[in-house]
């Protein structure tokens, strides 16, 4: 039996296949050939008699098949499959001398040049079998955005989006059947797919220009306090780790993409939020036991769109990080009286160069991290840094500007270096 060879080739934008020489070669040699019904049909003419066709099963199904099968299969894409297309899992199940990828035209770039806009200024956003919240953590004032869509994210639901976000103003473009005869491009604005929402083909993709924001998704880290929702029925308050020191607290952590922050003592998800709003290819457990505030992180979770990447764990550490992944870098925001067990179990399980950062507010919280501080001075083990933020915040009083002070809160930072010596 011959080797499994994988051609995945993209058909492009048309009715008919737009395949260059190399891609249509591979078509007549194929022993198998992979697709939609649609697919299968427009390559019908390029392909041997001898030649078998299947549909394209579940993806779950589709590895233990190809396993079962030997000589050159062809997998069929509609443009190009390394671009939110099929080519991306092949590519993490399969190796790379038994992959070929033959692109071609995506309906992006199809959408792009019918619309005479440039790619490289464009946001693209699949919500292809994603949730529709996800939109929240990618929409930005005159950012435009391409959307890949699925039944759950027609453009009503964009629209409803729009409007319940602060975005009125924003206006949808929907470009249907790219490349057919009965292709169509139409524009919208947020009030009309709201009241009266027309039929589209499934096969579309939607142009968001979402124009200027008047709500409560950020443009840029910092979310004001009252956005959140809290324990606390006056806006801005409860429990959440206020702007000025979430700011300090997510240049401290520094967190990279691909890497596994957690949140112990989340509160209400002020500093988990912001972590896995803005590095959407981290993962973020937020670790809280106080069930008003775990609903209250759970509210903002959705609020701000961050479902993907955004764990929440109900339980007290240390006992709720069993069974978790081990995590990159870590955040103590509370502690509920455990903080000097925390530190040490948490310091021993981190990689070399992770990162943990600690806050206090009270005088006995502050010297146990001066002493968890010594202890790694003694073990000459890390990397360390310390401020403290004492922000004064203006208000007013009888018409008049003052400031009122809220508690200091210490920051620590340690990054584990991984050389010891005897204390």
């Amino acid at each position: 039996m011959s080797e499994l060879q994988i051609d995945v080739i993209g058909l492009g934008v048309s009715a008919e296949a737009e395949l260059n020489i190399s891609a249509r070669n591979t078509l007549r040699q194929a022993e198998v050939v992979i697709g939609s019904v649609r697919q299968l049909e427009v390559v019908a003419g390029l392909i041997s008699a001898q030649t078998e066709c299947w549909l394209l099963p579940k993806l779950s199904e589709l590895k233990a098949e190809l396993q079962q099968t030997s000589g050159r299969v062809v997998v069929l894409a509609s443009g190009d499959p390394l671009f939110y297309g099929i080519g991306r899992w092949f590519s993490r199940e399969f190796t790379e001398a038994s992959l070929t990828f033959h692109p071609a035209v995506s309906s992006l770039q199809a959408a792009c040049h019918r619309l005479g806009l440039a790619l490289q200024d464009m946001e693209v956003l699949s919500l292809h079998g994603r949730p529709l919240e996800k939109l929240k953590t990618r929409l930005r004032q005159q950012q435009n955005l391409l959307i890949l869509t699925d039944k759950n994210s027609q453009p009503a639901h964009l629209a409803q989006l729009c409007s319940e976000t602060g975005f009125p103003q924003a206006q949808l473009t929907v470009l249907e059947n790219l490349g057919y005869p009965q292709e169509q491009i139409r524009r919208f604005t947020v009030s009309e797919l709201q009241n009266s929402p027309p039929e589209f083909d499934p096969l579309h993709l939607t142009l968001l220009e979402p124009g200027e924001n008047r709500g409560y998704l950020p443009g840029f880290p910092g979310i004001p306090d009252q956005h959140f929702i809290t324990d606390n029925e006056q806006p801005g308050k409860g429990m959440i780790s206020k702007r000025e020191v979430r700011l300090a607290i997510l240049s401290l952590l520094q967190l990279n993409p691909g890497e596994r922050v957690r949140d112990i003592g989340a509160g209400c998800g002020g500093v988990a939020v912001e972590l896995a709003y803005w590095q959407p290819q981290a993962q973020v457990d937020a670790i809280e036991h106080h069930p008003q505030r775990l609903a209250c992180l759970e509210a903002n979770r959705k609020r701000f769109g961050v479902v993907s990447n955004l764990n929440i764990v109900a339980g007290r550490a240390p006992e709720a990080m069993q069974g978790l992944a081990p995590a990159d870098k870590v955040f103590i925001g509370g502690s509920d009286g455990e903080l000097a067990q925390l530190l040490q179990q948490v310091w021993a399980q981190l990689p070399e160069r992770g990162v943990l950062v600690a806050s206090a507010v009270t005088e006995h919280s502050k010297q146990q991290l001066l002493e968890f501080s010594q202890l790694r001075r003694n073990m000459a083990d890390a990397e360390q840094e310390t401020l403290q933020l004492a922000v004064s915040r203006g208000e007013t009083l009888a018409g008049q500007l003052l400031y009122r002070p809220n508690l200091p809160v210490s920051l620590f930072r340690w990054m584990k270096t991984g050389s010891e010596v005897a204390p």
